[in-house]
């Protein structure tokens, strides 16, 4: 077994031969690369090691969250060498892969089973996501305009640039699908003057966007429904989704866009903000189990296939990577600040789970296949629009 682990840490010396780290056994025994390692793997038992070369990263997060191996010194530099061999796809037997495709299945994002999935995220109290998300509860990737920009400040630019590039004109009527705690709504409503509806499947977004709306005087011009996409109603000149495609799941990716095309106007403007990859792949069991149930993670072009086929006409395409990975970085800074507030709120594993899920995104952000794209459309052809996106940049 111990042996096994060498050979993994050996993989993760060749794939990166600068890399400095070293791997702590339960008898004593070491194996370093480097003179001083940057992250030190403790294993404290053999049923650890076991875990984690039959169940690679679902062994790896179930061990750390259950405190039989601990993580010395930088989180990230582990998980960005893991990376580089692909660890999260290691040695994956027959039986792991097809587990994968089972609880993939069972977690699908049905009409029954989207709700649980929802509340199992983000159904977890308000104030607890409140100890690493900045003012406005934003929960999706920022946009850092200048480097020193603070959280808040990136959030509330991500807004500009999103309302700029959907040429939001006062009195138009604004969808925000997985309007989350009603951050784009809002600053819409009070920024450019739109009118806007709002759904989400958590209970504590829907009761926190409408106290806010009532708190802000803006309930003449906003409201957000406790409601499944799949039932929305209406007609709005522009459509936004922030955030929320990642849990559509594989299956209804075209049933999302269809009902997209339902609610929004002829020569309508929608933009979805999404992660994504460059190709497909599947998503690890350890997120699907302990994080995210029933998401999935669209390469761009099931994107614009699905776009295109419903009638759409896609105006622009925008990668924001490193702002995402900048945006997990302040997280993860607001979460160790506040890590004994988590602490007074959940149980330890609970803490792991979440520094585990925080610091790996962020990982995938910047050396793995994680993308943020920004997909603008048009339903149809529309002439009037600006032929150049001097309108999104100028100051």
């Amino acid at each position: 077994m111990k042996k096994a682990i060498k050979n993994i840490a050996q993989m993760m010396h060749q794939a990166d031969p600068e890399a400095c780290f070293a791997f702590e056994f339960w008898d004593g025994d070491v194996i370093r690369f480097g003179a001083v390692p940057q992250v030190t793997l403790r294993l404290k038992t053999k049923s650890c090691a076991r875990s984690i070369i039959g169940r690679g990263f679902l062994g790896f997060g179930e061990s750390y969250m259950e405190g039989d191996l601990d993580i010395e010194s930088d989180l990230q530099e582990l998980l960005r060498i893991g990376l580089a061999i692909d660890f999260s796809n290691y040695r994956l037997s027959f039986r792991q892969k097809f587990r994968q495709r089972i609880l993939a299945l069972l977690n699908q994002d049905t009409l029954w089973r989207a709700p649980k999935n929802i509340f199992y995220h983000y159904d977890r109290k308000d104030e607890f996501y409140a100890l690493y998300l900045d003012k406005t509860m934003t929960y999706s990737c920022a946009y850092f305009k200048n480097p020193d920009d603070s959280l808040e400040q990136a959030q509330l630019n991500k807004y500009e640039h999103i309302a700029r590039k959907l040429l939001l004109k006062p009195n138009e009527s604004l969808l925000d699908i997985g309007c989350g705690w009603g951050g784009m709504l809002i600053y819409a409503a009070q920024k450019y003057g739109i009118t806007g509806v709002g759904n989400t499947l958590s209970q504590n977004q829907y009761e926190y966007a409408n106290h806010k709306i009532r708190e802000l005087g803006l309930q003449n011009q906003l409201k957000v429904l406790y409601q499944d996409y799949r039932h929305l109603s209406g007609k709005f000149d522009k459509v936004v989704s922030i955030g929320m495609f990642e849990h559509v799941g594989k299956k209804f990716i075209n049933v999302f866009f269809q009902k997209v095309s339902d609610l929004l106007k002829t020569g309508g403007l929608g933009l979805l903000h999404t992660i994504g990859k460059d190709t497909p792949s599947t998503s690890d069991a350890w997120t699907l189990n302990y994080v995210f149930p029933g998401s999935y993670l669209p390469a761009l072009h099931e994107i614009a296939h699905e776009i295109g086929k419903t009638g759409f006409s896609i105006l622009d395409v925008e990668n924001l990577r490193l702002h995402y990975a900048k945006t997990l970085e302040k997280w993860i800074e607001n979460y160790e600040r506040n890590i004994e507030k988590v602490r007074e709120l959940f149980d330890e594993a609970f803490l792991k789970r979440w520094r585990l899920f925080l610091n790996s995104s962020a990982a995938g952000f910047k050396y793995g296949e994680s993308r943020l794209f920004q997909v603008l459309f048009s339903k149809g052809s529309n002439n009037s629009l600006p032929i150049t996106r001097a309108h999104v940049y100028i100051e």
